[in-house]
């Protein structure tokens, strides 16, 4: 097999490796891995940022955003050679805390827990990888195309739950969401949104080409403007940040509607200063009963909601999404970023 592997916290360190075939352990799926997608957290791989190889090893298989056909499969896991099969990222801590043993590892308490292509753990930017068939997840064979999209998904899944869980404290009827960030969180998250029958308003810089097409297409609206302006303008009942732009995160929990919620899925940088009216925004927060979450990572309920969203989602908006798809042989084309770039996807597949 052929797989990206990088020196963790070492730059430049990126290379095509050809290892023996795995050799499937007892319960596990052996898989022909089709896609790979790349995101910030690859890109932050590559340069050097973060990753942790597997115990004994210099180099890690990086890929978290995965999409593979199952090759073999053991008797009785319910899966069969040619399913389309996706990989669930994390795995819980071995101790373990008490969210890991509920199933909640995407909750994991003391930071124990293993993930592919990050942490510990393997990925799946890999012509060939393995699988435990309890943390596979199958596709509807339609979404070949766009399967790759299923991780990114999950993220929003989990988003979207959590949203609607801390809701349930109270009467929650929201009428609309806005989204900050037209990337592939943002634009997944506004696709969620639209599933669920809301008006979506999204947030970005980018003022012409596929992003504000793409959320038209959804029959949502586009806004470039201050992030203030945009809240007076839409009140939105509930923001989905996806730009992790600190100006951008301030600004709206200095602007909430009374009863808002604001849940956080993009990473900011650390060491930039901003100066903010931290009291002004306190006395806000508690007496609008507003509330501000952090989410990452999702657990199997997640990828279950993910996949049944991508099944009833307009396949040619999924496919557009995607606007570049780079062959194995050209992955540091897949690193760069392009203009116009939304989702970039790397083929493991010969030819």
């Amino acid at each position: 097999m052929r797989a990206l592997t990088v020196a963790p916290e070492r730059k430049n360190s990126l290379r095509l490796d050809t290892f023996p075939d795995p050799v499937p352990g007892e319960g596990e799926l052996l898989v022909d891995g089709l896609a790979v997608g790349v995101c910030g957290t690859d890109r932050e791989i590559v340069e050097g940022s973060y990753g942790t190889p597997p115990q004994g090893r210099e180099r890690l298989v990086i890929g978290h955003e995965s999409l593979g056909r199952v090759r073999q499969a053991p008797p009785g896991s319910g899966w069969v050679p040619g399913d389309l099969v996706v990989g669930v990222v994390r795995r819980p801590d071995p101790v373990p805390c008490g969210a890991c043993a509920h199933g909640y590892f995407d909750m994991c308490r003391n930071g124990r827990f293993t993930e592919r292509g990050i942490k510990e753990r393997d990925g799946y930017a890999a012509t060939s990888w393995t699988v435990e068939a309890d943390f596979a997840v199958r596709l509807d064979p339609a979404l070949e195309h766009v399967g790759v999209l299923m991780e990114p998904t999950t993220v929003v899944a989990k988003a979207w739950d959590q949203i609607e869980r801390i809701g349930g404290r109270s009467w929650f009827a929201p009428h609309s969401v806005l989204v900050t960030g037209a990337g592939p969180i943002g634009l997944l998250a506004a696709l969620l949104g639209r599933q669920r029958g809301l008006e979506v308003h999204v947030l970005d810089r980018v003022e012409g080409g596929v992003k504000p097409e793409l959320v038209r297409r959804l029959d949502a609206e586009y806004h470039c403007a201050d992030v203030e302006e945009v809240m007076a303008r839409v009140r939105p009942d509930v923001v989905i940040e996806a730009t992790g732009a600190a100006p951008v995160v301030f600004g709206i929990m200095a602007t909430l509607e009374p009863y808002g919620m604001l849940c956080l899925t993009g990473v900011s940088s650390a060491g930039r200063r901003l100066e903010v009216d931290a009291g002004y925004i306190n006395r806000e927060l508690v007496l609008d009963n507003s509330v501000v979450v952090g989410t990452v990572n999702a657990n199997r309920q997640h990828y279950a909601a993910a996949a049944d969203a991508l099944a009833r989602a307009d396949r040619g908006w999924l496919d557009a999404l995607i606007t570049r798809r780079v062959p194995l042989e050209s992955f540091q084309e897949a690193f760069e970023r392009r203009p116009g770039d939304v989702k970039t996807v790397i083929e493991l597949r010969h030819g």
